[in-house]
Order: C-alpha cells, then structure tokens, then sequence
C-alpha cells in the first residue's frame, strides 16, 4: 500500500515551503500575473435543471455524430458495433466506482476480470504476457520503446516506422526527450519501412517499431524484417489493431517480442478521443521489464483460486526513479470493456466482425476507385482503411460531404504532405451498403457539380 504524505499541521506546511525555498504559499504563484491570478469571470444566470437539460441537447445536437450520420473517419479510432453486454456490466457500481486493487484480498472481483482480460490479450497477440493495460495506444508504444532500452543496455537507438500513428511517434519522443536516446527513421514520412530498416538498422538499435496495419492501413508480410531484426540483436515491436488479429496473424506468430495496440475498438466507443484503452503484451522473458499493472493468479494457504498484484517491486510507487516505468496504473474500466466484448464474441464473432470490416472496405475502395479523378491502389493488401487519391483538397471535398449528412475520411496533407489530396477512408462493420454507395455518389456528384461550376 503506498502512503502518501499530506500536511495537516502550520508545522508542516512550514517546513514544506522551506525544503522548497520560498516564504509563504502566496509566494508560489509569483510568477502568475494578478489579472490572470484573479480573473473576473462573467457568469450567465442560473438555470433551471430543465432549461439547462435543454440547452446542453441543442449544444450537443451540433455535433456530427456516428449515431446520425455515416462515418468512414477512423485513423486510430473507430466506430465499432458495441453489444449490450458492455454498458449493463461494465456499469455495475462494483466497477464503476473502483480505483485501484492495491488490497487484494478484498479485490478479487477486479483482479479476475483483469487476469481474464490479460489472457485474452494474450491469446489474441500470440504473446506470453499482458499489462493490465496504459492509456492508449501511444502511450504502449512509448512504454514499449522504454522496455527494449531497459533490456539492453549500451543500445540508444531507436527506430520508428513512418507510418506509425503520428501520435504515436509524437509521444515516443516526449517520452523520451531528456535522454541520450537516438530516434530515426520516422523523420522522412516519403519513406517506407522497408527503406527506413535498410538505412538505419545497426547494432546500436534497441527496437524497431511497426504498425500492421499501418497508418494508411496497409497489411504486409513482416517475418523477414523480424528475423531481419533480431539478427541484429534488437527487440520488433508491433502494434496491432485488435479487431484485424480476428482475421490476420498473431503477430507473435511473425515474430514480435512486444504487441502494443489501442484497445478502443474493443467494446468503447469513441467519446471524443477517450479514455481509451493501451494494450501491452510481451514474452516471458521480458516480463519484468514490462511497465504498468500485472494481476497473477494463484492459490491460498486452503487450496483455493485468487488473484493478486504480482511484481510489483518493477512498480514506480515501489522503486521510486529505479521503476521500469513512472506509470504504475491502468485503464480498467476500458480493459473491461474490451473483455467483456472479447467474451461476447468469442473467436468466431471476432472473425466474423474482422470479416466484415475486410470485404465492407473493399466493396467500397473498388467503387470509389471507378470515379473520375479519384483513385485507390488496389494491389496494396489492406484491412478496412485505405488511401484515397483525390481530385480537390481533402478539406473541401468533406466539407461537401458534411452537407449531404456524411462524415468524410481523414486528410493526410497534415502528416503525409508528399501524398498530395489524399484522404484515408476507414469503413467496419456499421456501415451498411446503403451508407457507402451513398458515399461513393456523393464523391463523384462532388466532383461533377465543381465541373459545372
């Protein structure tokens, strides 16, 4: 149990401002300027519940949301068919309101459903072992980057695909921003992996970092550059979108010695951009460097099944500065989440969704790809993004579909310069034939009503 310090007396808080060298609490905010330090803040008048009830729905209603509208805006987060199941047990006051397990033996209830969601991390990424999950996506990707570090020493570089998330390669570097750590490759986003690994690979890499599907959705075989890797004696992180492994190999089966992820689209929605979900499994032997909450199952002084917090001396709360990592928590509420959905699903729902994701962004991808003045590459092998090359700039042609009660792909100007009009269109299960012919007219209507013009 960890034990936190809280002033309680005149003499504490005086030798707390002492030990930091300044003479009053008030000397604190010295730097803040007095019309920012106490601002005037003109409030409207106080509202009923119900005009206030009101008001939040018409402010609400401006939204363009997924429940209203067709989307095929993904890029990291996606609009997924949640069952039932999720919200009735997910918000049960037993788990909704629970922080932390640090007293196990009166948490089981939390620590089973960890340890299940664990395993299914597990069996779904091929992998020996699963965190109890970080933040998101990004923030497993950086911890992965922090893990290949910690595990072999002298090695200060690390390589970064291009088409890794842009908001992933963004926290790997705040991440590690202060130490003498080297990361290459993700600076020339015109360059592809295969490129990025032939001029950087080199003894002093720790870990390569890859998504599959990558960021512009695209699938690739990458046994080769695994065993590329480690004969170079480096660690090959993958991060995976959960929903394509109900379809495509484990990539512990391809050689990963970590799997990070954004569990999102396993049972949460998307809210806004979160809380969301990161998924972090490794192999055995590098189960002490991992970061972030364990749950273990064992057994009592009579023979019966509990679980329990194991190792937790890697732990921050414990270790101070000699912790794997300065995060010592987890997602819970959204870890299950994504077991409860798992276990819905089971691995032939999982197929099937992952399934319908496949051949729904195919018959889309083929359609867009007969416009005039649009084009997809339809040799590239993806899952349910793609890239598409457009005639107008992204940002015109959505604003256009907006009108018409559609929520267009994401523009790639932004992180991919060098692909010109290009927007990255995602499509899953929730949309039906109807939404993407629509789509797929609205795109070409677009373009011959400019024409015209």
């Amino acid at each position: 149990m960890t034990h936190r310090f809280i002033p309680n007396t005149d003499a504490d808080r005086a030798a707390m401002l002492q030990t930091i060298g300044v003479a009053s609490a008030k000397d604190l905010f010295a730097d803040v300027p007095q019309d920012a330090l106490y601002p005037k803040i003109k409030l409207p008048s106080a509202l009923s519940e119900l005009d206030l009830m009101r008001e939040l729905q018409t402010m609400s209603a401006r939204n363009a949301n997924v429940n209203e509208r067709a989307c095929f805006l993904g890029a990291g987060a996606y609009n997924h068919f949640i069952p039932a199941t999720i919200p009735h047990l997910v918000f049960r006051s037993e788990f909704y309101t629970a922080y932390t397990p640090y007293q196990a033996e009166i948490s089981q209830g939390t620590l089973q459903t960890i340890f299940e969601y664990q395993s299914m991390i597990c069996a779904l990424t091929g992998m020996d072992a699963a965190n109890a999950s970080h933040y998101d996506g990004a923030t497993a990707a950086a911890e992965a980057a922090i893990l290949a570090i910690n595990q072999l020493p002298g090695r200060n570089k690390i390589l970064v695909c291009p088409t890794l998330h842009p908001e992933y390669r963004a926290t790997i570097r705040t991440y590690l921003a202060g130490h003498d750590i080297e990361i290459v490759g993700d600076e020339d986003t015109s360059a592809t992996f295969e490129q990025m690994v032939d001029k950087h690979l080199d003894d002093r890499t720790a870990c390569v970092i890859v998504a599959n599907p990558d960021f512009l959705g695209r699938v690739r075989d990458l046994k080769p550059y695994a065993d590329r890797v480690h004969a170079a004696g480096a660690l090959f992180v993958v991060s995976a979108y959960p929903i394509s492994l109900g379809l495509y190999q484990a990539p512990g089966n391809y050689g990963a010695d970590v799997v990070v992820g954004e569990g999102q689209s396993l049972g949460n929605p998307i809210a806004f951009g979160g809380p969301y979900l990161g998924i972090f499994a490794t192999k055995e032997k590098f189960l002490r460097r991992m970061a972030g909450r364990l749950v273990g199952q064992a057994t009592d002084t009579k023979g019966r099944r509990g679980f329990t917090l194991t190792l937790q001396a890697r732990e921050q709360h414990i270790r101070r500065e000699k912790a794997t990592s300065n995060i010592c928590t987890n997602q819970a509420l959204c870890a299950l989440a994504a077991c409860v959905y798992l276990s819905t699903l089971g691995k032939s729902g999982l197929r099937q969704v992952a399934e319908l994701c496949y051949h729904k962004a195919h018959y889309a991808a083929n359609k867009i790809n007969r416009l005039v003045g649009y084009r997809v590459n339809m040799k590239q092998e993806f899952f349910n993004e793609f890239v598409v090359e457009c005639p107008r700039p992204v940002a015109e042609i959505n604003a256009a579909l907006r009108e018409r009660g559609i929520i267009g792909g994401y523009d790639l100007s932004k992180d991919y310069p060098h692909l010109g009009n290009a927007m990255l269109v995602a499509v899953t299960e929730m949309n039906t034939r109807e939404q993407i012919d629509a789509f797929a007219k609205a795109l070409g209507e677009e373009i011959r009503r400019r024409k015209k013009g």
